[in-house]
């Protein structure tokens, strides 16, 4: 059996840690490396409100699997430590699905997340729908930017 030599497995996550090494040699930048996009992607797992698994196109026929933070919010967690944090999680892992449906999605501004091993990127569905503003607006997810993370098991999403 051959490998398709077009397919790579390996995380976008990697690649833009490569970018970013070929960039350090250059002049230097405190931005970390980006890909504007749009990237066309399939998704292949709808994880929670705010992190999908994506197959994505990424360079002439290179395609590789990642995991991608939606960048802008903060949507509850699957592990929750509540059963209000669990019910939301759902709600908003299920809108989700709902506003990707079957489709591709495009990423916009891909960076590496400060947790490695995935990417953060907007994620914008065919139908040209923000995810992040989407839940956002349904009030399922909290503007995030990087901040200390607020408990959804205490007061209102805000």
């Amino acid at each position: 059996m051959h490998a398709d030599p077009r397919r790579f497995r390996f995380s976008l996550a990697a690649v833009l840690t490569g970018i970013a090494l070929i960039l350090a040699t250059g002049p230097a930048t405190s931005a970390p490396p980006l890909l504007p996009g749009p990237i066309p992607a399939e998704v292949l797992d709808v994880v929670d409100g705010d992190t999908i698994t994506v197959r994505a196109t990424i360079w002439l026929g290179q395609i590789v699997e990642t995991n991608v933070r939606v960048d802008g919010m903060d949507a509850p967690e699957m592990r929750a430590r509540c059963a209000r944090e669990k019910d939301m999680a759902e709600a908003a892992r299920d809108m989700a699905r709902k506003l990707i449906g079957p489709n591709l999605v495009s990423l916009m501004d891909v960076q590496p997340d400060k947790y490695g091993g995935r990417v953060r990127a907007r994620v914008v569905t065919t139908g040209g729908a923000d995810l992040s503003d989407s839940l956002i607006k349904a009030g399922l997810a909290r503007p995030y930017h990087g901040e200390r993370r607020q408990s959804w098991c205490d007061g209102a999403v805000g």
